[in-house]
């Protein structure tokens, strides 16, 4: 088993569902609550990610009811983290309950946020896509 997978089994304070892509990890909390403290370790778990090659990810929210606003605070950190280190981050399936209490908290307009797994997956490579592009450009 490799290091990075090592580093996600540190979830199992919580079910989850990984799912390693050619260019994602697919994340899937499989709780009905999502708190601070998860969150927490969330982050330990996913900032290794960063220094692999596979470096993006989709978190899947599709079972998550409730989330604290502590939790929503540390996803949006986390997913600046990963955009300042050139790797995508991108949350879908929220519940409507949810996203109306990301909204409400002027979050939800902070978030990479997709309706479905596969199109947050099309997020990824056309982010991928752009870093490429980007690249190419700063070395012309």
């Amino acid at each position: 088993m490799n290091e990075t997978l090592t580093d996600l089994n540190q979830l199992e304070f919580m079910e989850v569902k990984i799912d390693t892509r050619e260019k994602f990890h697919a994340i899937t909390i499989q709780e009905s609550t999502l708190a601070a403290n998860m969150t927490e370790n969330l982050e330990n778990c996913l900032i290794p990610l960063l220094q692999t090659n596979v470096k993006n990810v989709v978190l899947n929210l599709r079972d998550i009811q409730i989330m604290d606003n502590a939790a929503a605070e540390r996803l949006v950190k986390l997913q600046q983290l990963f955009y300042e280190n050139n790797a995508s981050f991108v949350i879908c399936g929220l519940q409507k309950q949810v996203e109306e209490t990301l909204d409400s908290e002027h979050l939800l307009e902070l978030i990479n946020v997709t309706p479905t797994e596969s199109e947050a997956g099309d997020i990824v490579q056309m982010e991928e896509i752009e870093r490429e592009l980007m690249d190419g450009n700063e070395q012309l």
